[in-house]
């Protein structure tokens, strides 16, 4: 679905995803179904005190979308029925592939998502956040708990861990630093967070190798799935 009609189209909801810990509504643009989540339907966090976690999903979607990964569905921030929020394309995952397997296999496109979430600082990188359409095509959801002034990597991604990367990797990492432009961001996160982000990537091109887990806080998010 392209981003004009996720921006402009009239938003009918359809009914409550009733799993996810805040107000996370199926709804309807036209005939394609997305997914309405209204900042004021949050629970808000101790250790995300700014801001809220529609704007870091929409930050995420940029991210994802600048650096040519298309990992993050197509999101926008727009009001609906319940005020301002963010607004994604709905996936529909590819029910024969076991996505907990796949998801620890040595595959090109999780691969991608490991480093995009270490760039993203992703505290919530479940299994259930991993939607596979095929093998060569794979997207990312909830990507509201990112970009934390501090480290908050968790994640079931950690098969690289200590890992060099590639030299399209040190490329896209570059690019990031490149395109990550604090104006463009202002309105989405904190000054501390846009200079912590800017730090974090810049740590990884100097160390030129993927993360691995910290003994100051859990590796990985709870439950998994």
């Amino acid at each position: 679905m392209d981003l004009l009609s996720l921006q402009t189209g009239e938003l009918g909801i359809i009914g409550r995803i009733t799993d996810a810990s805040n107000a996370t509504l199926l709804a309807q643009i036209e005939e394609h179904r997305v997914v309405y989540k209204p900042i004021a339907g949050e629970r808000p966090l101790w250790d995300f005190p700014d801001g809220n976690l529609a704007q870091r999903e929409f930050a995420s979607f940029l991210v994802s979308d600048f650096l040519g990964f298309d990992v993050v569905p197509n999101t926008v921030l727009r009001d609906g029925p319940y005020g301002i929020g963010m607004v994604q394309e709905w996936i529909d995952p590819n029910e024969t592939i076991d996505v907990v397997q796949f998801a620890q296999t040595q595959s090109k496109k999780i691969r991608q998502m490991a480093l995009f979430d270490a760039l993203i600082n992703n505290g919530d990188r479940k299994f259930g956040h991993i939607l596979p359409v095929s093998e060569d095509i794979v997207y990312g959801c909830d990507h509201g708990v990112t970009f934390n002034r501090e480290n908050k990597l968790r994640t079931v991604l950690w098969q690289w861990a200590g890992r060099e990367f590639d030299a399209n990797e040190i490329a896209v990492i570059e690019l990031f630093i490149e395109k990550f432009d604090s104006k463009q961001f202002s309105d989405l996160l904190t000054s501390e967070e846009i200079e912590a982000t800017l730090k974090r990537a810049e740590d990884l091109l100097t160390g030129q190798l993927f993360p691995e887990p910290s003994p100051d806080w859990p590796a990985i998010p709870w439950p998994p799935f």
